[in-house]
């Protein structure tokens, strides 16, 4: 990178443009000249973009000139209506950059999947350098409580935005819950019946669940949760880290020892934000999905439409479970249909947590190393890295022989393993150095995606500034019949241009309906034809489902619209999935060409977007014309454009 340039360099810049305007009478639109403004902020932009050695330098810089830009054009006086027209657009599309940018500043999330108990919250901490901010237990401890952690960008408190069920779907759900206790029938549904109880019993204490709920209705406690549902916000913000992790506890946390007072089933969501943390965070939403085991649709809905905004997965597990656990394996086989086709996940990182927590005797007869084989080195280290190591083959091994359906899905998206230790990235006399415990590593995964951002709204900015002041030139005083020909030629060639490229495009778009219209009538005609066989396999009497009890299953399937999953994962039916997979695996492939993850193909939407353009490429002027400066200003808010396209686009496809 260059040297930045100093601060009076800077500032000279930004004189440039006061001095160039302050040389022209407020009778005459000082736009034209090959002097004017719009040319000295230009070559100052251009200077700040080889000068300055962070992008968001450069934003900042060339916001300094727009502001001076913008000053000085509103100063001008005296001018015909339609230097009048152009002069408040100008002045418009300046003072509307830094919203624009605002308003469609989109934050990457990252998903964090993992049982309670797995480290997830130690996890956090660790990479935020916040040891005892999210108590252990706190991330997947309540079941269907979306929790996620971001910067704070206002303040240095630690804040949390609680969002509530109202009193009314309170109510509701309450009904459910007691309906489900009173189930005493022997086909009843076990987990149900015990995430109901320990629902209950966490809001209005021990022995709740065995009170008729018109009982309950006439406790105090039942008065106290109902005047607490009047809002739907709850906002706590605290300048002391431990005073903020007390206050919070009882939305996060559940103990089973002590019911009562914990407020996490009346939770649809928690916003955590974290000060003084803008290098990891400040771009980036990390969130904690939960398993559902929950007998609540909102949540699940809730739950499914945070899943596709996942851009990045992180799937925590035990280290000494990584392999065994259904868990990690369920999530990702039930999930990647959501994070892939219907998302924009582009990565999946296995993590594997508690690293240090390892015997090393036990260890070394399990895994055969011998004395020779760590010499004078640490034993404890040697056995936790050697570990490690096995363990990410072992992690690889097994995303190589998923099954064909969801290897084909996770083609696009790159796949990691990481094995971590928060205890020891925060011990002093740790067995391992801080790079060992891999905690740098998933920093640094954050600091890059931050800086991608940061270099992405940069440039973004930048192409508008450079835009902005090529308008600036375009229109001229000068209203010679040749100019007006000129423009009115100029004008006419756009203009079809913008309808062939228009009329491509359409013809494009449907070629793509017609090719995903064959596939998916395919699909559903081998739907009908299968669908009683393959429900009849996969959900009805499936081969690897112990048959006691099944029927419980089923009829919790049937109460719950047709989904059914467990608590830990290691049960996941989707009856609507089941009927719909034909329908699927016969769009997939055409779907993932037209709408892919990563990158652009021949048949994709985006590809055929980036390639519509009224500027043709075999047209070139002189930098001074009115015609280069025509040409730049269409080609920045054709960009511009693009980009806004792209984004809903993606979000469109998830609604298909």
């Amino acid at each position: 990178m260059p040297s930045p340039a100093p601060p009076a360099q800077l500032w000279s810049q930004v004189k440039t443009i006061d001095s160039t305007m302050a040389s022209y009478s407020p009778k005459r639109m000082p736009f034209h000249d090959e002097s004017s403004v719009s040319h000295n902020s230009a070559s100052a932009i251009t200077c700040a973009e080889s000068s300055l050695t962070t992008d968001m330098a450069i934003m900042v810089q060339t916001k300094k000139i727009m502001d001076g830009v913008n000053a000085k054009i509103q100063t001008v006086k005296n001018i015909d209506q339609p230097m009048t027209t152009l002069k408040s657009y100008i002045v418009d599309v300046i003072s509307k950059m830094d919203q624009i940018d605002k308003d469609n500043r989109r934050k990457a999330t990252i998903g964090i999947f993992g049982q309670s108990g797995h480290g997830k919250s130690s996890l956090i901490n660790a990479i935020l350098g916040e040891e005892d901010l999210l108590p252990p237990g706190s991330l997947g401890a309540c079941t269907a409580v979306v929790t996620q952690v971001e910067a704070n960008l206002d303040d240095s408190n630690y804040t949390a935005e609680i969002e509530l069920y109202s009193k009314e779907e309170w109510d509701k759900m309450l009904q459910v819950l007691f309906r489900v206790l009173s189930d005493d029938s022997e086909d009843r549904d076990d987990e149900m019946f015990e995430s109901a109880k320990e629902k209950i019993t966490a809001v209005y204490g021990e022995d709740a669940d065995k009170k008729k709920i018109e009982e309950l209705k006439k406790d105090k406690k039942f008065a106290e949760i109902s005047n607490f549902l009047s809002d739907s916000e709850k906002i706590i913000s605290k300048r002391e880290r431990s005073d903020f992790a007390n206050e919070v506890a009882c939305f996060i946390q559940y103990s089973v020892a002590s019911p009562g007072g914990w407020y996490w089933p009346l939770v649809k969501s928690v916003k955590i934000k974290i000060p003084n943390c803008d290098e990891l965070l400040k771009h980036i939403v990390l969130l904690d999905l939960p398993g559902i085991g929950d007998c609540n649709k909102t949540r699940e809905d809730l739950w499914r439409s945070k899943l596709r905004e996942c851009s990045s997965v992180w799937i925590v597990s035990d280290i000494n479970r990584a392999i065994t656990d259904k868990d990690p394996w369920g999530i990702l086989k039930h999930c990647i249909q959501d994070l892939g086709p219907g998302g924009e996940c582009k990565n999946i990182s296995f993590i594997c947590t508690k690293t240090d927590d390892i015997h090393p005797g036990a260890y070394m007869r399990c895994s055969r190393l011998t004395k020779d084989e760590i010499g004078n080195k640490d034993q404890t280290a040697v056995c936790i890295l050697h570990r490690n190591k096995t363990t990410k083959e072992s992690v690889k091994k097994k995303i190589e022989s998923l099954n064909p359906g969801t290897k084909k899905l996770m083609e696009k998206i790159s796949t990691e393993v990481f094995t971590v230790s928060s205890k020891a990235f925060f011990k002093q006399n740790s067995n391992l150095e801080p790079t060992e415990t891999e905690i740098p590593k998933l920093q640094e995964v954050l600091k890059s995606i931050n800086r991608r951002i940061n270099q992405e709204m940069a440039r973004g900015y930048v192409s508008d500034a450079k835009g902005v002041l090529s308008l600036i030139q375009i229109f001229s005083p000068n209203t010679n019949e040749e100019m007006v020909e000129t423009k009115a030629k100029v004008h006419d060639k756009l203009a079809n241009n913008l309808k062939n490229a228009l009329t491509e495009l359409d013809r494009q778009f449907e070629k793509m309906y017609e090719d995903l219209d064959k596939c998916l009538s395919e699909g559903v005609q081998n739907s009908v034809r299968l669908c009683v066989a393959t429900a009849q396999k996969e959900l009805i009497a499936p081969d690897d489902i112990d048959n006691r009890g099944f029927h419980k299953t089923l009829k919790a399937l049937c109460k719950n619209k047709g989904h059914y999953w467990s608590k830990n994962w290691c049960m996941i039916l989707d009856l609507n999935e089941c009927l719909a997979r034909h329908m699927q695996e016969s769009i997939n492939e055409e779907f993932n060409q037209i709408f892919p993850v990563n990158g652009k193909t021949e048949k994709s939407l985006q590809k055929h977007l980036d390639n519509v353009s009224i500027i043709q490429s075999d047209n070139t002027y002189c930098r001074s014309s009115m015609l280069y400066h025509i040409q730049n200003f269409i080609k920045t808010r054709e960009n511009k454009l693009k980009v806004l396209l792209g984004r809903k686009v993606i979000n469109r496809k998830k609604e298909i």
